[in-house]
């Protein structure tokens, strides 16, 4: 069923996080703004500035400290003089839970989702929240957002055409892009059941997915409202959990989905290709972990994953020298991780204003 996922029991609020005026202006805010801030506490004033700075101000937050290491209650208690900003703190178990957790919290009819060391330019609430208001049809709203920080160059989320509607085909095969700091009706959610905490990958994935089941659109916003942020020596990208994740995602789309829908013959397709690239990735991991006479014949047997003149010429040097291919896929793994720049080499838009 789509509404199968995990939830833990909300927390209670921090002493001296919660007072009546803020009560009052949950009650009228128009969407819940959610901000897990697990290993962020030196980041967080700016997550928490953006959404301060935005032009629209009906919102409420909740930021959500899921026993993080450093000191989140530190970083958040400057901004608690505003009435629209809470606090909740507990155990840690992971980040969809923390976000269920935040959820179940918040008052508003629209959710919409800002990790602690992303921001939201000042348009971004104006830009989303009315187009949820106005159609029911719509289940997600997204946009374009700018990658900086520990990334080779500046790059934008959608970097190719992207439709301003899509529908769960589009979705399912990544053609319609949802960036993470999207937004969605607080009902939908509650439908699904939330992210579902037994994803350790692809759990954001996986909740647009669930969503889009519901019927109706998503809807893009072909502007840069938001910023996500690359840190240096963030956990690499690793590429093996995402198809993991990935499959896990649409398996759970072909068992929900009735045997005659128009996606199955699509999910099926993306199953395969999934499960293809992760033997390439398993056959990448068996020759850097040490044993390359047999990650090398395993990656010959799915050759077909790969194309172009590097590929090749690679193949072919490694078929005579087989002790390179160990050296240079541990390169290539190095090269393609999350935050492999020695430094934040592009600032975020607040700090190029300061």
């Amino acid at each position: 069923m789509i509404g199968d996922s995990h939830h833990a029991p909300p927390p209670a609020a921090l002493p001296g996080t919660e007072n009546a005026s803020s009560a009052r202006t949950r009650t009228g805010a128009r969407v819940a703004v959610i901000v897990p801030a697990y290993g962020v506490a030196h980041l967080l004033g700016e997550a928490l500035t953006s959404l301060q700075r935005q032009s629209f101000s009906e919102w409420e937050c909740i930021v959500i400290d899921d026993g993080a290491p450093d000191d989140v209650a530190g970083a958040v208690a400057p901004f608690l003089s505003d009435p629209r900003i809470r606090f909740l703190a507990t155990g840690n178990h992971g980040v969809s839970c923390a976000r269920n957790t935040a959820i179940a919290a918040a008052t508003a009819p629209l959710v919409s989702l800002l990790d602690g060391d992303d921001l939201f330019r000042p348009g971004y609430l104006a830009a989303v929240v009315p187009i949820l208001e106005a159609d029911p049809g719509v289940r997600l709203v997204t946009c374009n957002a700018l990658i900086f920080g520990a990334v080779p160059r500046l790059h934008t989320c959608v970097e190719s055409p992207q439709p301003t509607h899509g529908a769960l085909a589009q979705v399912l095969d990544r053609s319609f892009n949802v960036y993470i700091g999207t937004t969605f009706r607080r009902a939908d959610f509650d439908a699904i059941g939330g992210f579902d905490t037994r994803m350790a990958q692809s759990e954001d994935f996986d909740l647009w997915v669930r969503l889009m089941m519901l019927g109706g659109t998503a809807h893009y916003i072909d502007a840069i409202l938001g910023e996500y942020r690359v840190r240096p020596g963030s956990a690499s990208a690793n590429a093996g959990r995402m198809l993991l994740g990935n499959i896990r995602t649409y398996e759970k789309a072909r068992a929900a989905l009735a045997a005659d829908a128009p996606e199955i013959p699509l999910l099926d397709r993306l199953l395969a290709d999934s499960r293809a690239a992760l033997e390439f990735e398993h056959a990448i991991d068996c020759i850097v972990d040490g044993d390359t006479q047999r990650g090398l014949s395993a990656l010959h047997g799915c050759r077909s994953q790969v194309a172009g003149v590097t590929w090749r010429l690679s193949f072919a040097l490694w078929h005579l020298f087989p002790a390179l291919a160990r050296p240079m896929l541990r390169w290539r793994r190095r090269a393609h991780s999350r935050g492999a720049v020695a430094g934040a080499a592009y600032p975020s838009f607040l700090e190029s204003e300061g």
